[in-house]
């Protein structure tokens, strides 16, 4: 049976790279039915030029009023692949990915032969992502699923992947079962640790794989991780990091107590290598007094804005 992919694309302000984006999508060897595109109030042309947007896949184009962030734009569009379109799969990423011909066909394989072997298909299959010139991206180094059984690692492998327990939304892949079963994103992160919240999220009970045949490129403006040159978005690293510590149940109590190490170190390195030492200090500081709040819930972020629907009553099975 025929499965229905649907993309989704968040953009804001770079008309361009959207472009290739689009391109991208639709010169796949296998092509989604729809594409998701949601518009975070861009001021660059980006509206006009998706009013004008004829491809060879239909769109569902999205302009909200005010900017959500990536987080606040993936809640949005992956409500509308499941409730609008039906989506089996829901294949997100930002308008700085571009996916190559073979990207969306590698995936679907692997989440088939996985299901296969295991009975189900993996809560989500991550793509390999590479800057613009084929080098790994370090921006998107995957988390792997530690303590994975060996008959585990050996299904995902003779399925074409490896375990892993988290993801950017760079080309993700995820099987629409999870979406109505687990709910969508949490918009308040805005930016940065919204796809670390939702993949451990969806992927703490059901497996998750990245596979290498699978090809995205991710072009940012230089080859590095979010703690290379965070600026003041370094608040929101914190901030939400703290959030997914604190505030989540994404991860076991275990993994918490070793990431939150992990960020610690990460943080005080950045601080220590960066010019703006003051800058991110308050950042720091900042993030972790607001960190200390729950975010609010996606309608209140969203209300004057769009009318959310909960995912968790479109029925369909969780397979």
């Amino acid at each position: 049976m025929t499965k229905n992919v649907v993309a989704v694309v968040v953009t804001y302000n770079r008309r361009d790279l959207l472009e290739t984006t689009l391109r991208g999508i639709t010169s796949g060897t296998v092509l989604p039915s729809t594409i998701v595109i949601v518009d975070n109030a861009s001021t660059d042309g980006t509206q006009g030029f998706l009013a004008a947007y004829k491809g060879p896949v239909p769109t569902d184009t999205i302009r909200l009023p005010q900017n959500l962030g990536g987080a606040g734009g993936f809640v949005v569009g992956m409500e509308r692949a499941v409730l609008d379109h039906a989506a089996d799969y829901v294949w997100i990423m930002d308008d700085d990915t571009e996916p190559q011909p073979r990207t969306l066909e590698e995936a679907l394989s692997a989440s088939q032969a996985y299901a296969a072997e295991s009975g189900g298909e993996p809560s989500f299959v991550a793509s390999r992502v590479v800057w613009t010139d084929g080098r790994d991206h370090p921006m998107n180094r995957m988390r792997p699923r530690l303590g994975a059984s060996e008959d585990d690692r050996g299904i995902a492998g003779r399925a074409g992947g490896v375990q892993i327990r988290t993801a950017s939304f760079v080309s993700v892949l995820i099987e629409a079962g999870q979406i109505r079963h687990h709910g969508l994103p949490i918009a308040d992160y805005f930016i940065w640790n919204d796809d670390l919240e939702y993949t451990a999220r969806i992927s703490r009970a059901r497996n998750a794989i990245s596979v290498e045949k699978s090809v995205a490129n991710h072009h940012t403006k230089s080859f590095g991780d979010a703690g290379a040159d965070p600026g003041a978005r370094f608040y929101y690293e914190v901030r939400n990091k703290l959030w997914v510590y604190t505030r989540s149940a994404a991860l076991t109590p275990w993994e918490k107590v070793l990431y939150s190490g992990a960020s610690a170190r990460n943080w005080t390195r950045t601080i220590a290598a960066s010019p703006n030492k003051l800058l991110l200090i308050k950042g720091l500081l900042r993030g972790l007094l607001h960190g200390m709040k729950a975010p609010r819930s996606n309608e209140q972020v969203l209300s004057g804005i769009y009318p959310l629907r909960d995912v968790r009553h479109a029925g369909g099975p969780v397979t």
